[in-house]
């Protein structure tokens, strides 16, 4: 399975909120074409109406995917509508949140080919990551195609196991919030020592932003980026001291948020 089959089978996206904007922009940019895109949204913005794609109209008779885009409560809504689809060469790509593969056979049929993924809200800015995997109906060419979709708001990593799931989903799915948290700490750190509060927010929001630049762009580990800028026994160094404590620094701490994340993603999903 490829694009081309996408063109000429169709796509159906289900839900059109951020996530399914950023995607269905990232294709048309790409060059899929609008007429091959069906899309099923209750309240479509005046974006998703300019873009010429199909809306709430006569589903194709087999797609070559089926993107599930709505939140997962809304699932059992929307999902019968589909489940026409279910076991035959359709693939099912979800982004929704929590809801395992062997729900969604439940729902869909179980000979049907689904994909689960994670993405981040970064990939609303086309810099997001997602984690897939695949059930056992998937074949090598849908988890590709499945992989090449999701390219279109960022970059794609594949799980070996669907349990890993759940510290993905951890890190880099709850993983922005943590960033947008230290951006606020150092911000009121920086307003307690005497700046300004718009001046130390300027500076947390630029050096967060462009030290995660530099590390995505470096040849360099973020290990050697750190050593780079601490001088030994110099102004770095001593809050690296405070930040890098074996007993509350970020290291526990961080494990024991990503612990805390695992354990309430675990009884949503009972």
């Amino acid at each position: 399975m490829s694009m081309d089959d996408v063109k000429t089978r169709g796509l159906v996206l289900l839900g059109c909120g951020k996530m399914g904007s950023a995607m269905l922009k990232g294709w048309l940019d790409g060059g899929l074409p609008a007429t091959s895109v069906t899309v099923l949204a209750p309240r479509p913005s005046d974006w998703v109406k300019s873009t010429g794609v199909h809306i709430n109209t006569a589903l194709p008779t087999d797609p070559a995917v089926v993107l599930i885009a709505v939140k997962p409560q809304k699932m059992a809504e929307a999902l019968p509508t589909l489940r026409a689809l279910g076991n035959g060469s359709t693939v099912f790509l979800s982004v929704a949140a929590g809801i395992t593969l062997a729900a969604y056979e439940e729902m869909l049929g179980a000979r049907t080919p689904i994909v689960r993924a994670m993405p981040n809200t970064p990939s609303a800015v086309g810099r997001g990551i997602t984690g897939i995997v695949g059930n056992a109906c998937v074949t090598g060419a849908q988890l590709d195609l499945a992989d090449t979709l999701l390219q279109a708001v960022g970059q794609v990593v594949r799980l070996e196991t669907e349990s890993q799931m759940r510290a993905l989903t951890a890190v880099s799915g709850c993983g922005p919030a943590y960033v947008f948290h230290l951006i606020e700490a150092m911000a009121a750190a920086g307003e307690k020592a005497g700046l300004s509060a718009e001046l130390a927010l300027q500076l947390a929001r630029a050096t967060v932003g462009g030290a995660g630049h530099l590390a995505e762009n470096s040849d360099e580990t973020p290990t050697q980026l750190r050593i780079n800028v601490t001088s030994p026994n110099g102004v770095t160094a001593e809050a690296l001291r405070v930040l890098m404590s074996e007993d509350d620094g970020f290291v526990p701490l961080l494990d024991r948020a990503i612990q805390a994340a695992m354990t309430r993603d675990a009884e949503l999903a009972e």
